[in-house]
């Protein structure tokens, strides 16, 4: 019999309160970013490089949403040039394993999720042709939106 849901026996109003903080966490480049200064500070170009398909702008304002909700240390390296490393903080430690378990799950499941997205196009389910997992309508091939 499967477990009930934390969620079902929260109050409405708790709920919601929680989905600020979700919305600020659980995006995709929150996530990402979180994963690769888990292990060890990083500097602005070194996580850049990691997260291959971030811009700078999107970088910039993930990693100041971060540091404002405490994830997340920003220090200046007095040096020429002046460089700028990142670390997590305790509070940002302490989602390692809520996504350990997600990075795991993902991993596991892709196959499931990608045969399941085939067959949704196949049937004719979508209003846009087929696209790659992660892929927006923004980023598709042209001719594809």
């Amino acid at each position: 019999m499967p477990q009930p849901s934390i969620m079902e026996h929260q109050p409405f109003a708790e709920v919601q309160s929680a989905r600020p903080v979700l919305d600020q966490i659980a995006n995709k480049w929150s996530v990402l970013i979180l994963t690769v200064l888990c292990p060890r500070p990083s500097r602005f170009n070194a996580i850049m490089r990691r997260l291959d398909g971030i811009t700078h702008k999107a970088l910039t304002e993930a990693l100041r949403r971060l540091e404002r909700n405490g994830l997340v240390n920003r220090r200046v390296i007095a040096s020429s040039p002046v460089a700028v490393e990142y670390s997590i903080t305790p509070l940002g430690l302490s989602l390692r394993a809520p996504f350990e378990a997600l990075y795991a799950w993902a991993s596991d499941h892709s196959p499931e999720i990608l045969a399941a997205q085939r067959s949704y196009d196949e049937r004719g389910g979508a209003e846009h042709p087929a696209r790659e997992v992660g892929q927006t309508a923004a980023c598709a091939p042209v001719g594809a939106r």
